[in-house]
């Protein structure tokens, strides 16, 4: 193994009737007056908002609500959220909801708890982060892993930029994690959770360390073949339980850094998606796969051996040359991805064909004018970006 460093402090609470004990356990770290995150009207639908209420309310504790998160988190509702956070005097944030439910409560924490600094500068790196509020989740969702990740995501809707942050203070304290509540997920909602699961752990399976890491190794490729048998039962029927778990756990698990530790992160194709997330709103599992192909192909020549292993050791791909092993590999997970419903270019995803200008402007975004490199594996400076960004445009 490889030198690491590794905390993962959340505390996770998992299994049927998790989100029972949120009122224990916020009382348990001192909380009083609970700040709530969630997004869209299924958590009031269901139910759940209101069970999460009575709960909080039974227990003596203060809370306020604020909804309306949308994919793609948008910084307006973030300053919305501080704003009032800080008048109801919160000093926990609970989020219920998914991902971006997640990372938005993670961003009103940080604003909260530094009310001089504009919230976006930490993420522009403007600002740094050196304190913020404790968070919890309730996850009804398996998707991103921002429930026990140290990153949080954010869209400027003025500037259409998608901006990720990493810190330690992205960790939430709490996670309730009952795989129930993702039983009425709509299906489009499950694959593209799927595909984030996935993503997460292959963005840290490809990267620029050559030496071994076997255990990381055996941990990423057992997640990825155990998301791909469990999807197929999920698919079929959402409200199996055991598959929803198995999935439910993995997403946690995949972005928890467990699945990097002696290799580091890759994430070109997050940030070549991030630019499709901020340019043309799409949901953020499908910009992923509508690139991970055109990016796999372009970068496989510089470690064939890495992809044949991953073809190898997932897929079960056994003749051939190592270079013969990659391509198979790639178009198995291609073929997958489409297998689930999921966009693999542009024109599935929805954009439809780019011109050459607008292939130039993602590349200019995501390079900083092509200043700078993104990735590890092989590092994407605004060249290959726009040849990356081509191979996904038909």
């Amino acid at each position: 193994m490889q030198s690491f460093q590794f905390q993962c402090p959340t505390e996770i609470l998992f299994g049927r009737g998790a989100e029972e004990k949120v009122a224990e356990k916020l009382r348990e770290r001192g909380a009083s007056r609970i700040f709530i995150v969630y997004g869209g009207g299924s958590v009031i639908r269901s139910g759940l908002l209101a069970r999460i209420e009575c709960i909080l309310t039974s227990a003596g504790l203060a809370f306020r609500v604020l909804g309306g998160v949308q994919p793609n988190p948008h910084l307006s509702l973030v300053r919305e959220g501080i704003r009032e956070a800080l008048s109801f005097h919160a000093d926990f944030i609970l989020a219920i909801g998914g991902g971006s439910v997640i990372d938005s409560a993670k961003a009103i924490a940080h604003g909260t708890a530094n009310p001089g600094t504009d919230v976006w500068d930490f993420w522009t790196g403007r600002a740094r982060l050196t304190k913020s509020m404790p968070i919890g989740s309730i996850l009804t969702l398996a998707a991103a892993g921002s429930e026990t990740s140290d990153s949080a995501v954010l869209t400027n809707e003025d500037t259409h930029k998608k901006v990720g942050l990493n810190s330690p203070f992205n960790r939430p304290a709490l996670a309730f994690m009952n795989p129930e509540l993702t039983f009425t997920v709509p299906h489009r909602q499950l694959v593209c959770g799927i595909s984030d699961i996935l993503m997460h752990t292959m963005e840290r399976y490809f990267t620029s360390i050559k030496e071994s890491n076997e255990f990381t190794d055996l941990v990423a490729e057992a997640l990825i073949r155990n998301v791909i048998a469990q999807s197929k039962i999920a698919v079929a029927d959402p409200t199996n339980y055991d598959a929803m778990s198995e999935i439910m756990w993995c997403g946690s698990v995949s972005h928890s850094n467990f699945t990097e530790l002696g290799r580091g992160k890759d994430f070109s194709c997050h940030k070549l998606g991030h630019e499709l997330s901020g340019a043309f709103d799409v949901t953020h599992g499908a910009s992923l796969t509508s690139l991970w192909g055109a990016w796999a192909e372009y970068v496989c020549p510089d470690d064939p051996a890495r992809f044949a292993k991953f073809a190898e050791r997932v897929w079960e791909i056994r003749s051939g040359s190592a270079e013969e092993k990659a391509h198979a590999g790639i178009q198995k997970t291609v073929d997958y991805f489409r297998s689930l419903g999921m966009p693999v270019c542009f024109s599935e995803l929805g954009i439809g064909v780019l011109s050459d200008d607008a292939i130039a402007a993602l590349a200019d975004s995501c390079t900083a004018g092509g200043t700078k490199t993104i990735g590890s594996f092989h590092p994407i400076d605004r060249a290959a970006a726009i040849a990356i960004y081509q191979k996904a445009n038909h």
